[in-house]
């Protein structure tokens, strides 16, 4: 096999002698029409002339390469070519997947659609569901902002659960949807402490009591009954204030937030017991029971 440099230098001397054949009288005209003439010729074919594994690995090289616009172009291209077969198919969850590693959420979500309308048997319609959740969940960054993704992304979220309970999919989106759960808790408590931290105890209460009532099982629950018991003191609502307490004694007994409800009542001469009636005495009993938490 003849050396790489030779090859190189026969290649340079022909192409220079070519020009210079050509040119005749020299004139640049002549030679940029050559040149032009040459680069054109050896251009890359069209894709329409490569089958679909070709333009489908090129694609899945794009996207190695950090490529996505790329490589969503290249997989779009499969299924325009060659629509009734495999490789559209595999290029329209691929596509799913580069859309979403450019953080182009919403196009994610229509080509994951796509493909569990298309799809719903296949063995990918799982990784698609999956793919269409994470889609909204990874746009929940902060729990000060809109919560409604988090309510989609909740929802998702499920449907991988109940539909694909046997996947890895199914676990992953269980972690992921208590942290969602979690996001609406954190902006519940958010919002009442706001209140609170303003005087508009009553307000809080409504916030607090979300949080106790429907996101028990999260990270938020022992501030939020401590919440409740600052509130309440402040409205002078002593019985409620000290079931609050009780709850979070309870339940939460070496927690932070309990000592300091403890002292805040001890401050007045109160202890934490159920007292009075209410909705906060109704979920004491639940706790004796062993049905709330």
């Amino acid at each position: 096999m003849p050396n790489r440099s030779v090859i190189k230098t026969v290649f340079t001397l022909s192409l220079a002698a070519a020009v210079s054949a050509c040119g005749g009288g020299g004139g640049d005209g002549d030679r940029r029409g050559f040149l032009g003439g040459f680069f054109a010729s050896n251009r890359e074919a069209p894709l329409e002339s490569f089958g679909p594994e070709e333009i489908f690995r090129r694609g899945e090289a794009a996207l190695e390469d950090g490529n996505e616009d790329e490589a969503v172009r290249l997989f779009g291209e499969v299924e325009r070519l060659y629509p009734y077969s495999e490789w559209a198919k595999r290029s329209l969850i691929m596509s799913a997947f580069a859309y979403h590693s450019d953080r182009e959420y919403e196009q994610s979500r229509a080509a994951a659609q796509r493909f569990i309308d298309f799809y719903p048997a296949d063995e990918d319609a799982a990784y698609a569901q999956y793919l269409l959740a994470i889609s909204y969940y990874d746009q929940i960054d902060q729990v000060g902002r809109d919560q409604g993704l988090t309510f989609q992304a909740l929802q998702a979220l499920r449907t991988v659960i109940e539909r694909y309970p046997d996947t890895e999919y199914a676990r992953s989106s269980i972690l992921k949807f208590d942290l969602a759960f979690d996001h609406l808790a954190g902006k519940e408590m958010e919002i009442g402490r706001y209140y609170l931290k303003r005087g508009h105890y009553t307000a809080a209460v409504n916030r607090f009591r979300v949080v106790v009532e429907e996101f028990q099982t999260t990270t938020h629950t022992a501030e939020a009954l401590h919440r409740l018991v600052e509130s309440y003191l402040s409205l002078g609502l002593t019985d409620e204030a000290q079931t609050a307490a009780a709850i979070l004694g309870h339940n939460y007994q070496s927690n932070d937030f309990y000592q300091d409800s403890f002292d805040l009542l001890a401050g007045r001469g109160l202890k934490p017991a159920p007292r009075g009636t209410g909705w906060l005495v109704d979920i004491y009993r639940q706790v004796i029971r062993g049905k709330w938490l």
